[in-house]
């Protein structure tokens, strides 16, 4: 079947546009041959430096006849309605078809010959094309990331003609900028196209390119008894940087080295697009990079790697002067610039955050196994390197270079803390494990969420511009790693209190007493002017007059109401976001969140409880005891629910009545001793030992259901064995509510 090819040739795209164009251009090409009626067979796209393809293989040379019969009104519908019906089918009466009353329109459309709808679609792709950044040039309307120079469009192997702001289509591209023919060249279709290119020095798949760039750095490097250091977002980068990559091996100043090895590598990768090159005798890193060039030069890249050097040697050359002044500057400095620094128009400065996290991580600190005093210390040290010049230049190296700064003047525990304090930053990045940096991680990202919860900024939809939910994650894997058993409820509580004390204040002459029954803390005044002023998040926002008294009256009910809407908040939205976020988890760990439901039972604050208790329901569910004594419970549950309907539902413990099935004793006993098991288990958070003693039941309950009629004729009996259900039912709803367990 025909084949689809067509080529959009420009200037330079830039890299990190590419790998979304290709992504776009597949979804518009799709849906316009969708809404065409074509099929096809096989759709891909392209995306490089000057140029997007996209190839469609097996399209049909026209798209198919069409017949539609639409509904129309009945025969005895008024005239207007039959008018209106015929202008929309464009048909007459006497070409309707009358069925059972009903008049129905038979429309039928002639199939199109594919090519004569290909110039629209293109031309409508290229028009509506959504770059995040486009340009217009010349006299015409038409908008492209780059000047557009070429259209390549064939269909079947002849060119599809038209054009788009005078840009013909045709079948004529050009290969390599420098190291191609410098002609334009003809080609017949997409086997003769690829081919071509390659010949012209072009590589048209990014995954060649790339692939082309590992193995040929890796190869200099190893040519030296060096190892190339991966990097797999800066690969993905330079892949869209060059038509024909050549990866050349250049030296630095070894005494370089001498500064971190993170200052190195990001200089190299955000100015330059060097990769870095590590010494495998010594683990650290080489007086090396890795260049990729566009061009294979003829002295085999000597020349590209001094000029290359040369340039890398000034880079570092700034990063070795902010290196140096940063040590002389040092925390005291830093700390008081972040007093003019905005966090946010609503949660005041740098350094207000600064306390509050500092206060939380000393309360966090004895809950993990941390010392409070250092706790405290590494949080007032962990946001000053932002007022570094390092941190300035490389905004990448927050807490890194602050690990660097501290560690001489206050140690390893309280620099490893500061360095790693934002972390996990993502679902793929390192959890902490040390006490004081869990600590000071979790206050960190506590506060950022008490914080935006309490000014109403909570994520909504795909949106998240504070990355709230990845706080929340973080949150999360960090108290199941290091299995903490937090009263998060408390922690926010307190929190949302302190963030309300420190943003809601008054300040003037008079000293007010008024106590804030809410906190049981006096709202008072500092001795300053005649003015009573209400501050919030360090702005002046309302001022009284000192010889008022009504005045100052409004003054305490306006903080203290101020000071409750932020607290009132984070408490009760919190809590329900991070369990969201915990549902989110587990789904990724492929257990059904309905696990999660059916463990809400008593602390719902207890992350790494929920977390033990819902693994070891989900290991326990999958069993075989545990499938069936779900469906003896929910049994169970579906009689006693119909028996409290009628108001009939005894109450009591079952006991073992004479004469009575011994299936029913059994179950007496193995409820009475699966209880027992199950209160020593909980008391001890040994889910698994729970979920043991509940599979010890299956057995009975099975057992129960066969022989044992429950709503027996002889009242006591079916009394008798309604409490034993109903103690079932209790004894597995201390472990999880199994009604919510879906199947």
């Amino acid at each position: 079947m025909p084949q689809l090819l067509v080529e959009l040739f420009s200037e330079e795209i830039p890299a990190r546009m590419q790998a979304g164009a290709a992504r776009d251009l597949e979804r518009m090409a799709t849906d316009r041959l969708k809404a065409a009626g074509l099929t096809w067979e096989a759709l891909t796209t392209f995306a490089g430096p000057r140029r997007l393809t996209l190839v469609v293989e097996g399209l049909p040379a026209a798209t198919p006849d069409r017949e539609e019969e639409i509904k129309g009104p009945k025969t005895s519908a008024p005239e207007q309605a039959l008018d209106g019906f015929l202008r929309k089918t464009g048909l007459t009466r006497d070409q309707l078809v009358e069925r059972d009353g009903v008049l129905f329109a038979v429309v039928s459309e002639k199939g199109r010959a594919t090519a004569t709808l290909i110039p629209e679609m293109v031309e409508r792709i290229v028009r509506d094309f959504p770059w995040p950044k486009s340009m217009r040039w010349g006299t015409g309307s038409l908008r492209w990331v780059r000047p557009l120079k070429r259209i390549v469009c064939l269909f079947d192997g002849a060119v599809v003609p038209f054009a788009i702001d005078g840009i013909a289509s045709g079948d004529t591209t050009e290969g390599h900028r420098f190291m191609g023919s410098g002609k334009p060249f003809t080609v017949k279709n997409f086997a003769d196209y690829r081919a071509k290119l390659e010949r012209e020095h072009v590589l048209l798949d990014a995954t060649d390119r790339r692939l082309k760039i590992l193995e040929a750095a890796r190869a200099v490097c190893h040519a030296q008894g060096l190892e190339l250091v991966d990097d797999d977002g800066l690969l993905d980068e330079v892949s869209g940087l060059a038509e024909w990559p050549t990866p050349i091996l250049g030296a630095m100043d070894p005494q370089f080295l001498d500064l971190p090895p993170e200052v190195i590598r990001l200089s190299m990768k955000v100015h330059q697009k060097y990769f870095a090159v590590r010494d495998p005798k010594t683990g650290g890193l080489a007086p090396n990079f890795v260049v990729v060039a566009n061009v294979e030069a003829t002295d085999g890249g000597t020349a590209l790697a001094a000029g290359n050097s040369r340039v890398l040697s000034a880079r570092l050359n700034d990063a070795r002067f902010f290196w140096d002044e940063d040590r002389k500057v040092g925390f005291d400095v830093w700390l008081d610039k972040l007093k003019g620094v905005t966090f946010h128009a609503k949660l005041g400065t740098m350094a207000e955050r600064v306390d509050r996290i500092a206060a939380l991580a000393r309360e966090i600190a004895p809950l993990v196994g941390a010392d409070a005093d250092q706790a405290e210390q590494a949080a007032r040290l962990a946001k000053g390197d932002l007022a570094s010049g390092m941190v300035g230049e490389f905004p990448e190296l927050q807490g890194v270079m602050g690990g660097y700064y501290a560690r001489a003047a206050h140690g390893d525990a309280i620099a490893d803390a500061v360095r790693d304090h934002y972390k996990p930053q993502g679902p793929n990045d390192a959890v902490p494990t040390a006490p004081l940096t869990v600590a000071v991680a979790l206050a960190d990202k506590l506060d950022t969420l008490v914080g935006f919860f309490a000014i109403d900024e909570k994520p909504t939809g795909s949106k998240d511009p504070f990355a709230l939910r990845r706080a929340a994650l973080g949150v999360i894997r960090m108290i199941e790693r290091a299995d903490l058993s937090l009263v998060l409820h408390s922690l926010i509580s307190g929190h949302s209190e302190r963030l309300a004390d420190q943003l809601v204040t008054l300040h003037g002459r008079a000293t007010i007493q008024t106590v804030d029954d809410s906190g049981g803390r006096p709202l008072s005044a500092h001795v300053s002017s005649d003015q009573v002023v209400l501050w919030i998040a360090g702005k002046a926002t309302k001022s009284w007059d000192v010889h008022d008294p009504k005045a100052l009256r409004d003054a305490d009910n306006l903080a203290r109401e101020e000071r409750a809407n932020l607290r009132l908040g984070p408490d009760l939205e919190l809590l329900p976001f991070i369990l969201d976020r915990l549902r989110a988890s587990l789904r990724e760990r492929g257990i059904q969140v309905d696990r999660l439901d059916a463990c809400l039972l008593h602390r719902n604050d207890d992350i790494s409880g929920l977390s033990k208790r819902v693994d070891a329901l989900n290991a326990f569910l999958e069993t075989e005891d545990g499938e069936n004594l779900l469906a003896g419970y929910k049994r169970a549950s579906n009689i006693l629910r119909a028996e409290a309907k009628k108001g009939d539902l005894p109450e009591g413990a079952p006991v073992a009545l004479d004469g009575a099935p011994p299936e029913e004793t059994a179950l007496i006993a193995a409820v009475s001793k699966a209880g027992t098991e199950v209160d020593a288990a909980l008391a001890t958070e040994d889910f698994a030992a729970a979920m043991t003693a509940l599979a010890a039941l299956r057995a009975p309950v099975d057992a129960f259901f066969t022989a044992v009629m429950v709503n027996s004729d002889v009242p006591a009996e079916r009394d008798n064995r309604l409490k034993l259900l109903g103690q079932v039912r209790t004894v597995m709803g201390r472990v999880a509510d199994f009604g919510k367990v879906g199947g």
